[in-house]
């Protein structure tokens, strides 16, 4: 817990185009897919699930309300996954898809707003050339 007068540094994506935005959370050479399908490999080593990463699919969305990228996993086809060590099964509906990733981003306003509602004042902030990431030092009131 800082007290009245310390300092915090907090690193933040800024909102930009999401033409922009969404290519870089779905790149041409497949590695955040990869990234991505990843969570259904630890979720059937570590709970012993079955996921067939091979009927999944990696999606990569805006949601302009929320100011998020969202990271998903589209089922290819009908198919029902059991999860050991949960004693779960869970069907999939080719389409349906499963949420894996929220990467919030933010405007300065909006990020300030949020510092001021948990009891920070911003003192400095810096953004990059291209204005994609903020680099803030905010204070403790």
């Amino acid at each position: 817990v800082l007290a009245p007068g310390e300092n915090l540094i907090l690193g933040v994506g800024l909102v930009i185009d999401p033409a922009v935005l969404v290519p870089a959370y779905d790149d041409a050479a497949g590695v955040t897919a990869q990234f991505n399908l990843n969570v259904l490999a630890v979720l059937n080593k570590q709970l012993g699930a079955n996921f067939p990463l091979e009927d999944f699919r990696h999606v990569a969305l805006w949601d302009a309300e929320n100011q998020w990228i969202e990271m998903r996993l589209e089922a290819l086809r009908e198919l029902s996954v059991h999860i050991d060590d949960l004693d779960l099964e869970i069907t999939f509906a080719a389409g349906e898809q499963l949420r894996t990733e929220i990467s919030a981003k933010f405007t300065e306003d909006g990020i300030a707003a949020e510092l001021a509602s948990a009891g920070f004042g911003v003192r400095k902030a810096w953004t990059d050339q291209d204005q994609r990431f903020a680099l803030l030092c905010a204070q403790r009131a």
